[in-house]
């Protein structure tokens, strides 16, 4: 595990890009004022510098501010100037704490706001880092586009605290120096095959589609119930697979192999699809903990992705110059990570932020547990 950092003592280690004789306000108060800001729902800048004015008093208990608030123009300037790859790796640093095994999803978003007008693969795009468990986000990097994850993603990997966790990914990142990378960080995978590893995926289905062989198998079998539909979804997993190790050596500690088949019947039409998907593992041959990794991986598009954009309209948010965008995206992180470890209250994430706008002991409460 990383070394656990207060915020305020992350804040005031990420490098100020300005002439230190020309400061007029310290970047810690800059980045303390914007992410109170976006905490208290402000979501352009000068309603983060309207807010942080009306609670400068409040600000105040955490920072000097002797010289009062910046401007929404030296915001703008400063969060675009800020060093991404520095603030990125300062936020790992802090976030490191909440990385405690378990399964953590690697998976890409696109900030679709920052996309020029009639250029949809201009806007940015990058990778996260989330814990299924503890619903916090533990790293963020940019990429060129979702087609250079395979070639970004090893070095994402080395940079975030991995001992004893259980990766996934997508099947864009089953590749074999990402498995190395994975197993180097001490941790285990579960990667998705599809026709990008078009040998691979073929030998195992093949293998499960011998009856013979899927029979000796270990399983297990969920069942759930809701949007309409009944899923029922079995998991086959076996380490017999020498003759596939043999085929495929550059695999870094190629354990297992599993074929997880996903029934669904809707409740009212009675229609029923199947679909049946393969995986390669590190893990043990356990199928019910292979068929929650798998399901797992999925929280970052519902607790992650789907988060940031309805409740922190992310993908609306038109701010793109230079590194501004990456560095406003990072900020959102954090303040999710600061509401998803308080468990004094149990309320929805938008009344939580409602909540900290309104009530100053709460906000305070926020910023001290982390």
């Amino acid at each position: 595990m990383m070394e656990n950092k207060s915020l305020i003592a992350w804040m005031e280690e990420v490098p100020d890009p300005r002439i230190e004789k020309m400061v007029t306000y310290p970047l810690a108060e800059l980045l303390f004022a914007a992410l109170i800001g976006v905490l208290c729902r402000m979501e352009e800048w000068d309603e983060i510098v309207y807010f942080a004015e009306e609670n400068i008093e409040w600000l105040q208990r955490f920072y000097p501010y002797e010289n009062g608030v910046a401007s929404e123009k030296t915001l703008r300037i400063v969060f675009s100037r800020i060093d991404q790859q520095a603030f990125a790796a300062a936020f790992t640093s802090w976030a490191g704490q909440w990385s405690q095994g378990g399964i953590i999803a690697i998976d890409g978003k696109t900030l679709r706001g920052t996309g020029k007008s009639g250029k949809a693969k201009s806007a940015l795009h990058v990778l996260n880092a989330f814990a299924h468990d503890s619903g916090m986000v533990l790293g963020q990097k940019p990429v060129d586009g979702k087609s250079n994850e395979i070639t970004a993603i090893p070095a994402f990997l080395e940079s975030l605290a991995l001992d004893g966790a259980i990766v996934t990914i997508d099947a864009m990142g089953t590749q074999k120096d990402i498995a190395t990378t994975i197993v180097k960080q001490k941790a285990d995978y579960v990667l998705a095959l599809k026709g990008n590893q078009t040998t691979l995926h073929d030998d195992v289905r093949r293998f499960f589609a011998d009856p013979a062989f899927a029979a000796e198998c270990r399983t297990h079998t969920t069942t759930d119930a809701g949007h309409g539909r009944i899923e029922e979804r079995i998991c086959r997993t076996t380490d017999n697979i020498d003759w596939l190790r043999d085929l495929h050596p550059a695999w870094t500690n190629l354990r297992s192999i599993a074929a997880i088949t996903a029934t669904r019947t809707g409740k009212k039409s009675g229609e029923t699809s199947t679909e049946t998907r393969f995986y390669i593992s590190s893990l043990p041959p356990d199928p019910e903990l292979i068929l929650h990794a798998t399901r797992s991986h999925w929280s970052v598009e519902n607790k992650l992705h789907w988060v940031l954009d309805v409740t922190f309209r992310e993908d609306l948010c038109r701010t793109r110059k230079d590194y501004a965008a990456l560095n406003l995206a990072l900020v959102r992180k954090i303040v999710l990570n600061l509401l998803r470890q308080d468990s004094s209250v149990k309320i929805p994430l938008r009344r939580k932020r409602l909540k900290a706008s309104l009530d100053p002991s709460y906000r305070a409460s926020l910023i001290n547990a982390s």
